[in-house]
C-alpha cells in the first residue's frame, strides 16, 4: 500500500512526535543509569521484526474499547498495521504490516516508516531482559557482565546451568 499525501505528512507528524517523546524518553532513563546494554551484531535481513510488529500498550489502553479503538485505527490509517492478535498476560498487540513485502522481504514506505520500526531493535537495549528475534542479527551485551560472569564462574554451576545463565543474562561479549 502507497502512501499519498496527506498519509505522508501524517506520518511526518506521528514521527516528529515520536521522536521528541523518544529523546525525552532517553533523558530519563539515562538519568537513571540505563541502559544496562549494548547492542551487539548487524541486521540479517530476515524480516522477522517487520512481519508483525508487537506493541506495548497500557492497561487503560488495552482495556477500554474507546481508548483501543483509537489505537487500533491511528495503526492501521497511519502506519498500515491490520490488528491480528493480542497477549492479553502481557498487554501486546500483534500486527501484520501492510508494507512489508515478505516474498522481497522489503518494506515499500520504508522512508516514512513508524518511529518504532526506525528505532528497532535499539529500543530493547531498555528492556530489563531484551529479546531479540530468532533469526536476527541483533543482540544485547550487558555492559557490566564482565563481574557477573566472573561471579558465576565461582560458583558450583554445572556448565550448561552456566551457560543457561550467560545466554539469558546477556553476559557474551
Amino acid at each position: 500500500m502507497k502512501d499519498g499525501p496527506i498519509r505522508r505528512g501524517i506520518k511526518r507528524i506521528a514521527l516528529l512526535r515520536y521522536t521528541i517523546d523518544l529523546v525525552l524518553t532517553r533523558l530519563l532513563l539515562k538519568a537513571r543509569g540505563e541502559p544496562r546494554y549494548r547492542l551487539k551484531g548487524s541486521c540479517t535481513g530476515c524480516g522477522r521484526c517487520c512481519e508483525s510488529p508487537v506493541i506495548a500498550v497500557s492497561r487503560p489502553v488495552f482495556s477500554l474499547r474507546s481508548l483501543r479503538w483509537l489505537t487500533l485505527t491511528w495503526h492501521r490509517l497511519v502506519n498500515g498495521f491490520e490488528h491480528t492478535g493480542e497477549d492479553r498476560r502481557h498487554k501486546l498487540l500483534v500486527f501484520r504490516c501492510t508494507h512489508y513485502d515478505p516474498a522481497t522481504k522489503q518494506c515499500d514506505s520504508y522512508d516514512s516508516r513508524p518511529g518504532m520500526c526506525r528505532d528497532y531493535p535499539r529500543n530493547l537495549v531498555y528492556e530489563a531482559l531484551p529479546e531479540f528475534l530468532p533469526e536476527c542479527g541483533f543482540s544485547a551485551v550487558y555492559k557490566k557482565g564482565e563481574a557477573l560472569r566472573q561471579a558465576l564462574q565461582r560458583s558450583n554451576l554445572s556448565p550448561e546451568k552456566y551457560e543457561e545463565l550467560v545466554r539469558k543474562l546477556h553476559l557474551r561479549e
